[in-house]
């Protein structure tokens, strides 16, 4: 999921199945690369496809997604009670007059 072009090709196959034709022309990107990508995806899970006639239809598959979520999930609600802490230092340090920097940029 950290390369961009596959992120853009899981969000178009989100709003509904397309050919690789379709996602060539959607994304202005040669074939090669989007069968490359579509391979990847499909490998590790987030991509299906179908045959409907001669064409190959794809879909994103985002119950893998979901394993991920529910996984950084757990870390969410630590992140947002670290995040409060600085909020809160950050609004005693605009309080107190001590530690806002003098003139030469350093703190009393």
């Amino acid at each position: 999921m950290a390369e961009p072009r596959r992120r853009e090709i899981l969000d178009a196959l989100a709003q509904e199945e397309r050919s690789v034709g379709e996602l060539v022309e959607l994304l202005h990107v040669a074939q090669p690369v989007v069968s490359k990508h579509l391979r990847v995806l499909r490998e590790v899970g987030l991509v299906e496809v179908r045959d409907d006639g001669r064409r190959r239809l794809y879909r994103a598959d985002a119950r893998p997604l979901q394993e991920i979520h529910a996984w950084v999930g757990r870390y969410q609600r630590l992140w947002e009670e670290r995040f409060d802490l600085i909020d809160e230092l950050l609004d005693e340090m605009d309080e107190s007059p001590d530690a806002r920097p003098d003139e030469r940029g350093e703190r009393s």
